[in-house]
């Protein structure tokens, strides 16, 4: 099952400008639909980068890391078994930030690690791909080469949810929220959280049956 969001362990007394800033963003980010608050538990590190209201790619690389605890993987993966990949394919929107963002956490005991790939061989060692829309010609055959590997693919390219992709960022009302294709996941392999699904701007695919 996905695991448990634990709070965050004690750290030391932090400066005021800090505290003001991680204000900041719980604030932003909890204004998002009902539910979502609680994937939006923004590690220190991103904190500290932020000045004002967060960037789109900003909260994006949050919750990149944070989809990884909403998602029951595989027993067995072609990725490594020491580390938890979170990669990005094609032009890097997010630069540093995705490393700070994952700097220090860890999704079911495994490290998180922030990788750029660049063809379909080391995308299948990532447990979560971010497909940037730079590579939105050749989107098609990237899924297709990826199809039933057990690997989260996430874009904000147009359409990428009924493209096959697994989740699409979409901006609704200045906001940036998701859609699902639950379909394509569970081919690949993966179990999403029900608590993913009810936050989810739109959920494809769903097998039939399932509860709305």
């Amino acid at each position: 099952m996905p695991s448990a969001i634990r709070p965050a362990p004690k750290r030391r007394a932090l400066p005021s400008w800090l505290r003001a800033a991680e204000a900041r963003i719980r604030s932003f980010i909890c204004s998002l639909p009902v539910g979502f608050c609680a994937l939006a538990l923004v590690p220190i590190g991103l904190l500290a980068a932020q000045k004002g209201r967060p960037t789109q790619y900003d909260v994006e690389a949050v919750y990149l890391y944070q989809f990884g605890k909403f998602v029951e993987w595989p027993a067995k993966t072609d990725g490594p078994v020491d580390a938890f990949p979170i990669c990005v394919m094609g032009r890097d929107p997010f630069g540093a930030l995705l490393d700070s963002t994952v700097a220090g956490e860890s999704i079911a005991n495994l490290p998180l690690k922030a990788e750029r790939v660049d063809n379909i061989d080391d995308a299948k060692r990532c447990r979560i791909l971010y497909i940037s829309p730079s590579e939105d010609e050749r989107i098609g055959a990237i899924l297709d080469g990826l199809q039933n590997a057990p690997v989260l693919t996430v874009s904000d390219a147009p359409d990428f949810a009924t493209r096959g992709g697994m989740i699409q960022f979409v901006l609704q009302d200045d906001r940036v929220r998701f859609e699902i294709n639950e379909g394509t996941a569970q081919k690949a392999g993966l179990s999403l959280s029900s608590q993913l699904l009810k936050v989810a701007a739109a959920v494809r695919g769903a097998p039939a049956g399932a509860q709305p």
